[in-house]
């Protein structure tokens, strides 16, 4: 048989202040939900960031 690959899933680091899609990543399915930070664009500073699919 086979092995089945994991495709990998595209998501979004959406800004938790003004709500923005500022980052897209593509990664394997599975494990924590990404909560980083880095930086807004429309604020001009680092905020938080938290994954998020489209």
């Amino acid at each position: 048989m086979a092995k089945s690959r994991k495709k990998a899933e595209t998501i979004f680091l959406v800004c938790e202040e003004c709500g923005d899609y500022n980052y897209s990543y593509r990664r394997k399915p599975g494990g924590e939900k990404l909560r980083v930070k880095k930086f807004c664009p429309r604020l001009r500073k680092h905020t938080v960031h938290a994954e998020k699919k489209k």
